[in-house]
């Protein structure tokens, strides 16, 4: 869903002694959506192998995770499986807004303007069948499990940290709150030095933890709550109640406790408001269908180097 509660919960920085030891299940989409956009030239161009196939993903999994078994971290992927339909408008969106940044990239780079092309880059990223697979392969000769969700990775690696197969889920969206994730790591795999985008300036981009119960009991509200905010807000699955944002929405639950008081008390009816408020908590209170999450034991391989060397280096 991507919905953003960074107004409204806040992270606390942990420290790589605090994640010593720890296993983690990373939303390997998001993880692979970082690198395919910050891992690029100053024009914007992502690197490339010389059959010209896109190496940027396997630039950035390959030393972050090394960053990350250094410090002791025992990291597992899980890939997203087939998306819901109700996702399908979210998805044409999001597709619509890629190819307009390609064509914008494509005319920056003609006029010479190099910081502009870089910022349109980035939001062109995409990740194909072939990133995807690629990726696998490259985690898969690391040792690193990799995990395939039935629907959504988020809402794996949320059930994962609830029945205490990983210690936390990791990714950059709040979306593993609601699915119930008892711990939210944030920028595990964009730590470090990092240029804003649309800007020219950096900024120390530092790992973060979400505690979901002391987030909830900060703000005195339930998960199932915060759902029915962000369902108002606007998720993957819904486009949302215009002027509602984070703190208007949690303001609004407060007061009216669920999503349907909260919308007739700002007169607000729309044909989607019982069976959406139904389908959102059967989708996050529930884990996209729980009964479909894999329950499995973790397995972390001592793989052969060579057969790493040789993938990377177009041998195998």
């Amino acid at each position: 869903m991507g919905v953003n509660l960074a107004d409204i919960i806040k992270a606390r920085e942990v420290t790589p002694e605090e994640l010593r030891g720890k296993t983690v299940a990373i939303d390997a989409y998001n993880a692979i959506y970082q690198f395919l956009s910050v891992i690029r030239q100053p024009d914007g161009t992502p690197l490339k192998d010389g059959k010209g196939r896109i190496t940027s993903h396997l630039s950035g999994l390959l030393n972050r995770n090394a960053n990350l078994i250094e410090m002791g971290v025992r990291p597992a992927y899980v890939f997203d499986g087939i998306p819901s339909e109700m996702k399908s408008g979210t998805i044409q969106d999001r597709h619509e807004r890629r190819v307009k940044a390609q064509a914008e990239w494509q005319v920056s780079m003609e006029k010479g303007e190099t910081e502009k092309a870089f910022s349109k880059a980035t939001q062109s990223s995409r990740i194909t069948n072939e990133i995807v697979e690629s990726s696998r392969i490259l985690l898969t000769h690391l040792g690193i499990p990799v995990i395939q969700a039935a629907e959504e990775g988020e809402a794996q690696a949320a059930y994962m940290a609830q029945i205490g197969t990983v210690w936390a889920a990791s990714s950059q969206d709040f979306d593993a709150l609601l699915f119930g994730a008892p711990k939210l790591l944030r920028n595990l795999t964009l730590a470090g030095r990092r240029k804003m985008p649309g800007r020219n300036e950096y900024r120390e981009v530092k790992m973060e933890i979400i505690d979901a119960e002391m987030a909830l009991n900060e703000l005195e509200i339930s998960r199932e709550q915060l759902i029915d905010m962000c369902i108002m807000m606007g998720t993957d699955y819904n486009q949302g109640v215009s002027g509602i944002g984070p703190k208007r929405a949690l303001k609004l639950i407060k007061e009216h406790k669920d999503f349907i008081q909260a919308m007739a008390s700002i007169d607000k009816v729309y044909p989607f408001t019982h069976g959406l408020s139904e389908y959102g908590h059967d989708v996050l209170v529930h884990g996209a269908c729980q009964e479909r999450h894999i329950v499995l034991h973790l397995e972390f391989v001592h793989e052969d180097s060579s057969n790493l060397h040789d993938y990377l280096t177009g041998s195998l």
